[in-house]
Order: structure tokens, then sequence, then C-alpha cells
């Protein structure tokens, strides 16, 4: 699985017209599966990213994580994650799962990414057009790969 993290003072998912997802400070999650992803990945990642300290404590100092400042979190479906742009200037997304396999991955992380946040994930649909606003808070950014944890 890939993410990119972004601390977000708010951030928000309109599919159509609709506001599927809205929330103030805490984490935009992008992920991405991939097919050889399994339930180690999810656990491995969901952890990571509820206990990542990039919020600032009292001194400044990125020192506390989503679950400390009592956070939201948006998590948004992201196949873009596994583009390959070696060769042309097409990306090529042959790395990216296909929907059998991705679908029930993306619900089993939201799921668990809910219960060791304690609360709720925000989402965005599988699939679908999206359009994603967002005010990055620092910025800060992380990209995080489970097949590269070291």
């Amino acid at each position: 699985m890939r993410a990119v993290l972004q601390r977000v003072a708010h951030a928000s998912v309109t599919i159509g017209q609709r506001k599927t997802a809205d929330i103030q400070a805490g984490l935009l999650v992008l992920v991405g599966c991939e097919n050889s992803d399994t339930e180690e990945d999810i656990q491995w990642l969901s952890n990571k990213i509820v206990n990542l300290r990039v919020f600032d404590d009292d001194e400044g100092v990125m020192n506390r994580s989503v679950m400390d400042i009592n956070g939201e979190i948006i998590v948004v479906s992201q196949f873009t994650l596994w583009a390959s742009y070696k060769k042309g200037n097409r990306p090529s997304y042959l790395r990216a799962g296909n929907h059998e396999i991705t679908v029930p991955l993306y619900e089993r992380f939201c799921a668990v990414l809910s219960e060791k946040l304690g609360k709720p994930v925000q989402t965005g649909e599988f699939g679908a057009e999206m359009k994603v606003e967002l005010l990055n808070d620092g910025p800060v950014t992380i990209c995080m790969d489970t097949k590269n944890r070291e």
C-alpha cells in the first residue's frame, strides 16, 4: 500500500455537487492499493498513521499524533499513486490493484483506521471522480509505502 499523508487545517471531498467528507484539523490520507497488499500492510499503515507525530506541541515541535490532538481523518482512494513514469510521458498504472482485490482492501483499511483512531474516518468514494480540497498545514506532507518499512 502506498499513502500520502497531508497535515491539514481543513479538508473536504465533493462528488458531483455533494460534499461527502469534511474535516477540520487532522490528516488527509491518499491511499493506493496493489494486488499483493495484505492485512499486515493494513495494520502497519493504519498504526503508523494514527501514531505519527506530525502535530505541534506547546513548544511548536512536531510531537503530537492525530489521536493526541483529537483530530480527524479523510481517506481518499488514489490508484495514481502506483503510476510508473519511466517510459514515455503517459503514466502506466499496471501496478495498481484491480477492483476485485483493492475495494475490499480499501474498505478494510478504512475500518481498521477508524478503529485505531477511536472514531469514524471520513472517505471519498472508491473509483469516483472527486474534488478534494485542503489547506495543508505547515505544509506537512509524508509519503509511505508498506513495502519500504525500514
